[in-house]
């Protein structure tokens, strides 16, 4: 979110400065209409706050270069001169662009909080600390822009929602909830924990899926460069003196044959169909759709399931206060775990049950159709016992730990059996070579 101060007369002809928070100059100027229109003011102008590059020299002649937001050049420079700066050089970056701190950085951005939250130490102190220390430009702004609007004194949820595209939707929301709970080394602890998970899942998966999937396709690659291209030439010598062609020589021929005479429709077959899917599979319908199957995949689906299960119970317990008003923290819950189909079923089905009919919370996660069996007798177990918070930290744990043994445990089944069709596409190409080695022209006068 960039930041605008505009500026204004009233009826009066007093002068009236605000400031907000947009995406762009556009969003900006349709918030300060909208302002100017229920209060009765004029706009005389509208700054956005950009960076500035200053040059300057302490009393002593030390020369100090840094960067820092303004909304004009002349007013850094005021600033800076009351500083008691000389020879002061201010620039306007002219390449302001705002880029994503890499995952890694926000993951130690949080456990670092969270363990220095943990020892007592003043947050100030700690985002003070942190943004002294971490390398990344990208993660140090974003920290130096929560420390400055915490010192301002501004909502917190405020300040870590507008980092919502830097920090990530969830993070942001979690950090936010937890600058005004009582409880923020719990909520940090957990949020860098699922961030944890989710980085370590998002690996296995590739492990699991992406290199077979590249090593099957540069395989199938290989092949039709083979049949399609290599083959043919040695074949079709064979074939034009007459020779015999052996079954699987000559079922390869054809095969060629086939590829040569439909290369285009086989490319688009190929390629549009997944674009189109996947396209479809970004829109919020599409999302619910995939979520949905997912889970319903043989071997992947129960990981990909439980997996979601884990992280719902893991910000549940983080969020879950024993009162009566956790609609929110069930919410918050289900646009956390990562599934577009888990996160509807709960807020169509189980919160509008325990809202409208007063459904308890197990009944009404039952009737999501959502949740494992095994999940819903432990959440059973906890409401009856009133250890609810406490079983939502045991269930995570226990599906953590039993996704990661899996998850190798695909990893590995599934390294054998790429190795196994490479092993098998190779006899065959071996048998099909030997085969033309073999074949005896038919000589004129023979």
């Amino acid at each position: 979110m960039a930041e605008f101060r505009y500026n204004g007369l009233s009826p009066q002809r007093k002068r009236l400065v605000g400031y907000i928070e947009a995406k762009n100059l556009r969003e900006a100027k349709q918030k300060i209409d909208m302002l100017a229109k229920q209060h009765s003011f004029t706009i005389t102008s509208i700054q956005r706050k950009a960076t500035f590059l200053y040059n300057v020299k302490r009393k002593s002649g030390e020369t100090i270069k840094g960067e820092q937001q303004a909304y004009s050049k002349e007013e850094l420079e005021n600033v800076l001169r009351r500083m008691g700066f000389n020879e002061i050089k201010v620039y306007r970056k002219l390449f302001d662009f705002r880029f994503k701190p890499p995952n890694n950085d926000v993951i130690t951005f949080i456990r670092l909080s969270a363990d220095l939250l943990k020892e007592k130490l003043p947050f100030d102190e700690i985002l003070a600390l942190l943004e002294a220390d971490i390398s990344n430009a990208a993660m140090k702004r974003v920290i130096k822009e929560i420390h400055a609007g915490l010192k301002e004194g501004k909502d917190g949820e405020e300040i870590f929602g507008n980092q919502a595209d830097m920090l990530g939707k969830f993070p942001a929301k979690m950090l936010g909830v937890a600058s005004k709970s009582g409880n923020m080394v719990e909520i940090y602890q957990n949020t860098a924990k699922f961030l944890e998970r989710d980085a370590d899942f998002k690996k296995s998966m590739r492990s699991a899926l992406m290199m077979p999937t590249v090593t099957m396709l540069v395989l199938a690659g290989a092949v039709m460069y083979y049949i399609g291209y290599i083959f043919p030439k040695t074949a079709e010598m064979f074939a034009k003196f007459g020779a015999e062609l052996p079954p699987m020589t000559k079922a390869s021929l054809e095969m060629s044959h086939f590829l040569q005479n439909n290369i285009a429709i086989i490319l688009l077959l190929a390629i549009v169909p997944p674009i189109i899917l996947f396209r479809l599979a970004l829109t919020p319908k599409g999302q619910e759709i995939v979520g949905r199957w997912s889970i319903k995949i043989p071997v992947i689906g129960p990981l990909l399931h439980k997996s979601s299960i884990e992280i719902f119970c893991r910000v549940f317990h983080s969020l879950y206060s024993g009162s009566g008003e956790n609609i929110e923290v069930i919410r918050t819950a289900s646009e956390a775990c990562r599934n577009k189909y888990m996160e509807k079923q709960i807020k169509d089905v189980t919160i509008p049950l325990m809202v409208r009919d007063g459904k308890g919370f197990v009944d009404a996660l039952k009737e999501s159709n959502v949740f494992t069996e095994n999940a819903l007798s432990r959440f059973n177990t906890g409401a009856e016992s009133g250890t609810l918070k406490k079983v939502s930290l045991q269930i995570a744990n226990y599906y953590e730990r039993e996704t990661t043994y899996r998850m190798k445990s695909l990893v590995d089944w599934i390294q054998v059996y790429v190795a196994l069709v490479i092993m098998i596409v190779m006899t065959l190409l071996t048998i099909v070579s030997s085969e033309s080695a073999v074949m005896q022209p038919k000589l004129p006068g023979m």
